[in-house]
């Protein structure tokens, strides 16, 4: 562990004192970037994601051009559910297509316990190329989606707002889905597992579409396999768990083990600090869409957030991914704004 020259976010996640509060933005890597553009344009989105090289120097550019403390590789939820063997398909300005959902039983059979080495090698190949040459200038994060936000995409085969069609299966064919939500969080321990083994310091369970549950059915469809994962993991890697919209369900999820609990910006710190209690991290909760304001209107906001969360635990954090339009010199004001704080 020595050899990290920046290890704030590691001490924080773990409950020690640090110097001050640590601070990485969920979508770092990517859309927003002048240099990522470049990229994008030469080679498809799942060629970024599979070739170690593009998806290191991905992974790197929010590190070196805006300062955060934090890398996070830069891949995808959906390649989880494409090495189970279904299509996936990214469509520009659109977003995921699978061509091919689940839809029922009979569908179970074209899925797989896949071999993670052989269908995920290039995640674990990218975290060993990105661990190299970060040269401990800052931790490395690895991440994938939970069991119910992938069950969303492989039953719905695209996003939505709602997901009716998802929770519709889950409501008429409930064994069904309760056997597809294990083979997903069979491959997802498999995975995070070997993301842990090739160098990630921390691993984020992203469930983006969590705060679509009523709290009975968050813990029955969502946080029961996210409890299987974190288990699994807690003493190999530093886990954190991100629900969007899912705060309702705070105490359930601290009560998981993880060491982080993510917080979008529509609950205040102090109220998710009860729900979730003194031992686990908070990280959040600065609405994304705020980094379009001057900035020194976003120098004034993180000032207040930081208050708000002040003498807690608490990795700084948008409550979602940054937006595309945010300008580079916005995404370096917050990251700066915390650091003077």
């Amino acid at each position: 562990m020595s050899q990290l020259k920046n290890d704030l976010l590691l001490r924080t996640l773990r409950g020690e004192k640090t110097e001050r509060t640590p601070v990485w933005m969920m979508r770092q890597a990517g859309r927003y970037l002048p240099d990522y553009m470049k990229l994008k344009e030469k080679y498809s989105f799942f060629e970024r994601c599979q070739t170690p090289e593009l998806a290191t120097e991905i992974t790197i550019q929010p590190v070196e051009q805006v300062g955060v403390d934090a890398a996070i590789i830069f891949s995808d939820i959906l390649v989880v559910p494409q090495a189970m063997g279904l299509e996936v398909e990214m469509i520009e300005g659109k977003g995921p297509l699978l061509p091919h959902p689940i839809k029922n039983q009979k569908d179970l059979q074209r899925l797989c316990l896949p071999d993670v080495e052989a269908s995920l090698g290039y995640v674990f190949d990218a975290l060993r190329l990105t661990k190299k040459t970060l040269d401990g200038r800052v931790p490395l994060i690895g991440f994938a989606g939970a069991p119910w936000t992938l069950l969303c995409y492989m039953v719905q085969g695209k996003g939505s707002k709602t997901f009716d069609e998802a929770k519709a299966f889950c409501y008429t064919q409930p064994e069904t889905a309760h056997r597809l939500l294990q083979m997903i969080t069979d491959t997802t321990i498999a995975y995070l597992k070997g993301q842990a083994k090739a160098g990630a310091d921390v691993v984020q369970i992203f469930d983006s579409w969590g705060g679509l549950l009523g709290p009975d059915d968050f813990e029955e469809l969502s946080l029961r396999y996210i409890r299987q994962i974190v288990t699994a993991l807690k003493d190999e890697v530093l886990t954190i768990i991100f629900a969007k919209g899912a705060w309702s369900s705070l105490e359930g999820m601290a009560a998981t083990g993880a060491h982080g609990l993510g917080i979008d910006w529509c609950i205040r710190p102090q109220m998710a600090r009860q729900l979730a209690g003194p031992n686990v991290t908070l990280q959040g909760n600065f609405d994304p869409a705020k980094l379009m304001s001057p900035i020194p209107v976003i120098e004034r906001e993180v000032n207040a957030m930081m208050d708000a969360f002040k003498g807690t635990r608490h990795i700084a954090n948008l409550g979602h991914g940054i937006l595309p339009e945010v300008p580079v010199d916005h995404a370096r004001a917050f990251v700066n704004a915390v650091k003077n704080f």
